[in-house]
This record gives C-alpha cells, sequence and structure tokens, in this order.
C-alpha cells in the first residue's frame, strides 16, 4: 500500500483540493443557510425542532417549501409530497454519482447520499468529468463536503439563534436568491436544461396563486415534461466513420 492510500482521508492532497474548490462558492451557501435559518426561527418553529430539521433535512430549499405548510398544520402526507417533489433533482444527481460509487458498501453510499448537494455535485463532476471510479474520488468528495456542510449548517443555526437581532433591511433574502441564482446557472449546461428551467419559471409564475405553496409541485412537474420531451425529440447525430483504408 502506497503512503498516500494509507494516510486518512482527510490527509489526501484532493481532500485539500475538494476543500478549496468549495470554499470559492461558500460565501453564497452561508447567505442563503443564514437566510433559512433566520426563516425558520421568525416562522414560530420551536428552536430544538428547527435545529433538527436543519441537521436532518440538510436541504434548504425542501426546508422552505415544507415550513409553511408545517406551520398552517397541512397534512404530513402533503409534507413529504412537497420536500419529495422539490428534492427529485438528487435522484438525478444519484444517478449521475453512481459510476463513481457504485462499488462502495451500502451503509457507506447512504452516508455519501446525506451530504450530496448541489454544488459539491457541480464541483465533482467538473473536476472528474469521466464516470469511472477512481482512489482520488472518495478523498474529493468528503474534502468537498466538509466545507459546504460547515458553510451551510453554522449560517442556519446562527440564523435561527440570532434571529431577533439581524436586521431585515441587511437584505439577506436577496442574497440567498442570488446565491440560488448562481447554482441555477451553472446547472444549465445545455438547451435542454435552458428550456426546462424556462418552462418551470413560466409555469411557477402562473400558478403562483395556488395555496399551500403548490406551484412549485407544478413547476417542478413541468420542468421534468419539458426535460423529457427535449430528450426524446432531439436527434442523436452520428458522425460517419472515417475511411482510412
Amino acid at each position: 500500500m502506497s503512503d498516500v492510500q494509507a494516510r486518512p482521508i482527510w490527509r489526501h492532497p484532493e481532500f485539500a483540493h475538494g476543500a478549496r474548490d468549495m470554499v470559492g462558492i461558500s460565501m453564497g451557501i452561508a447567505a442563503w443557510g443564514l437566510v433559512t435559518g433566520v426563516a425558520m426561527a421568525k416562522s414560530g418553529l420551536p428552536l430544538p425542532l428547527a435545529v433538527l430539521m436543519s441537521l436532518l433535512v440538510f436541504a434548504g430549499s425542501a426546508q422552505l417549501a415544507a415550513l409553511p405548510l408545517i406551520i398552517t398544520g397541512a397534512p404530513v402526507w402533503m409534507v413529504w409530497a412537497i420536500a419529495l417533489c422539490v428534492n427529485l433533482r438528487f435522484v438525478i444527481f444519484s444517478a449521475q454519482w453512481r459510476p463513481y460509487f457504485a462499488h462502495l458498501p451500502r451503509w457507506q453510499r447512504m452516508r455519501l447520499g446525506y451530504f450530496t448537494a448541489d454544488l459539491n455535485y457541480v464541483v465533482f463532476m467538473s473536476r472528474f468529468p469521466q464516470p469511472r471510479p477512481s482512489p482520488e474520488q472518495l478523498p474529493y468528495f468528503w474534502g468537498g463536503v466538509a466545507v459546504n456542510w460547515l458553510s451551510w449548517q453554522l449560517p442556519t443555526l446562527a440564523g435561527l439563534l440570532l434571529a431577533d437581532a439581524i436586521p431585515t433591511e441587511w437584505g439577506f433574502g436577496f442574497a440567498g436568491i442570488l446565491a440560488l441564482l448562481a447554482l441555477m446557472y451553472s446547472l444549465l449546461s445545455d438547451r435542454a436544461s435552458w428550456v426546462a428551467a424556462g418552462v418551470a419559471f413560466s409555469a411557477a409564475v402562473a400558478t403562483a396563486g395556488l395555496p399551500l405553496k403548490l406551484n412549485i409541485v407544478v413547476a417542478i412537474a413541468a420542468a421534468v415534461a419539458a426535460g423529457l420531451l427535449m430528450d426524446h425529440v432531439t436527434p442523436i447525430v452520428v458522425k460517419p466513420v472515417e475511411d482510412r483504408t
């Protein structure tokens, strides 16, 4: 076993590489985490429950979507349905990560699944564009996760504890929106994703009057349908094989 393989994972060179790649976008994550923490605190959700929700759910969009339903006493199935719809993108992320981590034991893959997030998915796929496993991938993943998880959880907990002391005129809500826009732009890599994003935006605006934030569900369903339709109708261009004889 080589010296690099024998090291603890946090001492692997790729761990530091993954952490560095996440540092540049950690401020946007922190801003959105702070917004989520303040929103949960001001909603009236009991502090222990809010802290537990932040630590266990680890998904800001799902937390904010489910929060008004919890406060208004919506049925549990509706809360779960909204959170599931909002987080459907992680099914796609998991499918994309499968070629890299399918060889790992199930318990380890489940642990990786908890720490999976939008931005560490983006930086990981940029670092390892070829879908095949290699020893450097796991340390790189955990390096990015270390920064991403702390950048989210610490500001979220700060927002929960200091919500009354944070003036709303500081504009953290706008900063969080900018962070989400930056995230969305980084994921728009082809025509199908751009069309899906446009359809989602139009559907969400058109159905904004629906109760219980159901316009989010409509927007997600419309975007998924548009993306599948684009993949179905886009022709596959096969380049002719050059005659080398």
